[in-house]
């Protein structure tokens, strides 16, 4: 067999500078072919390329193996314009890796038999309601974790992102106004207002906020130590890591944006620490320190197995290892395969936080990556080394692979901003003089959005946003530009006002201005009209 170490990729230049190791591997090829269970050699120098390659301030990793931790260590510092190191005990904004301790919680009601995953939401929350009477009916507690409502990506996030004025029951409730793009249970949606209704639920079932249920039931009996449901004690901790982001081309300090009504779908902030033992508990088939149960294994069974089918496509041909055989969500986690292996795994994206959570259940293996910087490539590149270590596979140049992809992605981005901005008209005028475009507007789900003439220029105002705040730069024709005043939120957004014969604003249309704006701003689910027309109506 020939050693890894003499293959020149990222994997096997890092491994060639601990040479007993290298030389061990080569000397006994029938070890080599066992699936490793100490950690990749050469790992602090893989995680430092990596961050330095993608400019990432600071990173905790966690690895568990076989019901023991095998790494929780933090790299780099909590915030780049501070001194303070990372370390394994720093608290992240874990975002949507939240969805399994949800979906977890509820299955803990589900086994006291005071929940059932097939019933009615309505049998629990009977005031719930959807766009469609039919969906309303049918829509189960199972179906609010797996993403086939029939909502559209990201449907109803504006209730949610940027922080809104709205409490969790005012959004849950604004939900029945919320449009569907698909018919029920036919098609992959993701969205995160239904864990939301989610949170609800238990709240509704146990007595409990939800913060509270999670952290007696879940948090503390797992034994994770740091984790909060709050963010302002995780401040309080003196350990929270700051928020980053590219701004402009250049990776800073960014404004961290807490929210009060999203928790179910990205509230938890956790350690390397915590995170190995959350690994550990879902891989024991919820099995904790001591020997008890938080959870039975036909819950394991329930959270891993397969509900909503999402298409498998080709990879690029950098990326070829990835090519999938089946895909697909769970309860609060996606499921899928890897050279042969079933990974259980969730991603998370808050404003200046992303993380990977990887199992492999067959070789009782976890992998946790939390960043304090929103560079996805870097959370990939460290998994997928770490996931091959163990899986003793072919070397891949893992970090080159997400170099070219991103640089990839960054010039069709570009690409696309060119031609939109070549195929404006520049000479053309708005249609009406600008005070006519003032008023307020209605959405039936998100509420009212103000447009007002100021200092003789158009602003934007979302009533229940108080960080959407833009002015207006004319476009071409009656179309405008949102340019947002907090430059760190990147979502500018096309408003297009459509009239009436008369000259009157009909209705208003927004859309992202840029393939880059995340799908959070679901802006073109809005449709704005005129208030005084809507009550006019009534």
């Amino acid at each position: 067999m020939t050693s890894r170490c003499a293959t020149p990729t990222l994997r096997s230049t890092l491994r060639a500078a601990s040479v007993p190791l290298c030389l061990g591997l080569a000397a006994a090829p029938a070890t080599a072919q066992t699936p490793a269970a100490g950690p990749p050699p050469g790992l602090d120098a893989l995680v430092a390329e990596v961050m330095a390659t993608f400019e990432v301030p600071g990173l905790a990793l966690a690895i568990v193996k076989d019901g023991r931790t095998v790494v929780a260590r933090g790299y780099g510092v909590r915030d780049m314009d501070r001194p303070g190191p990372v370390d394994a005990h720093t608290l992240f904004g874990i975002a949507s890796n939240t969805k399994a301790f949800t979906a977890t919680a509820l299955a803990l009601l589900v086994e006291e038999g005071r929940l059932e995953w097939d019933a009615p939401v309505i049998r629990y929350l009977p005031w719930f309601r959807l766009s469609d009477p039919f969906v309303t009916a049918e829509i189960t507690v199972r179906d609010l974790l797996v993403h086939r409502s029939g909502l559209g990506l990201g449907a109803g996030d504006l209730l949610l992102w940027p922080a809104t004025t709205y409490t969790s029951e005012e959004i849950v409730r604004r939900l029945a106004e919320v449009p569907l793009s698909t018919s029920f249970r036919s098609a992959y949606a993701y969205d995160n207002v239904l864990y939301v209704v989610a949170g609800q639920l238990l709240e509704e079932v146990s007595g409990l906020s939800w913060d509270d249920f999670v952290t007696t039931r879940i948090l503390r009996p797992a034994a994770m130590p740091d984790a909060v449901t709050d963010y302002e004690a995780a401040r309080a901790s003196g350990n929270l890591a700051a928020t980053h982001a590219r701004i402009d081309g250049r990776v800073r300090r960014v404004t961290a944006h807490p929210s009060h009504n999203d928790k179910p779908a990205g509230g938890i902030l956790a350690s390397a620490t915590d995170m190995a033992r959350w690994m550990t508990v879902q891989l024991d088939s919820g099995r904790v320190e001591g020997g008890e149960r938080l959870f039975a294994p036909s819950t394991t069974r329930q959270l891993w197995e397969l509900v909503t089918p999402i298409p498998t496509r080709p990879p690029p041909p950098e990326a070829a290892p990835l090519r999938a055989n089946f895909n697909g969500y769970a309860l609060g986690f996606f499921v899928r395969d890897y050279r042969g292996r079933k990974l259980v795994t969730h991603t998370g994206g808050l404003q200046g936080f992303v993380s990977r959570l990887t199992l492999v259940p067959e070789l009782g293996l976890g992998v946790a990556v939390l960043t304090n910087a929103e560079e996805g490539a870097a959370f990939n590149a460290v998994t997928q080394e770490v996931l091959d270590h163990y899986l003793d596979a072919p070397d891949h140049d893992w970090l080159g692979t997400y170099r070219t992809l991103g640089a990839r992605r960054d010039s069709a981005v570009a690409d696309r901003d060119r031609a939109a901005a070549a195929e404006r008209d520049t000479a053309s005028r708005p249609s009406l003089p600008l005070a006519a475009y003032a008023g307020t507007l209605s959405d039936p789900w998100y509420g009212d959005v103000a447009i007002g003439l100021e200092d003789g220029r158009l602003v934007i105002r979302f009533a229940a946003t108080p960080d959407l705040v833009g002015d207006l730069v004319h476009w071409q024709y009656d179309t405008f530009l949102a340019r947002w005043r907090d430059r760190e939120l990147r979502a500018d957004a096309f408003v297009t006002f459509d009239l009436e014969p008369d000259g009157a604003i009909a209705r208003v249309r927004m859309v992202p201005a840029s393939p880059a704006v995340d799908f959070s701003y679901d802006f073109q689910d809005l449709a704005l009209t005129p208030k005084r027309e809507r009550t006019e109506e009534r």
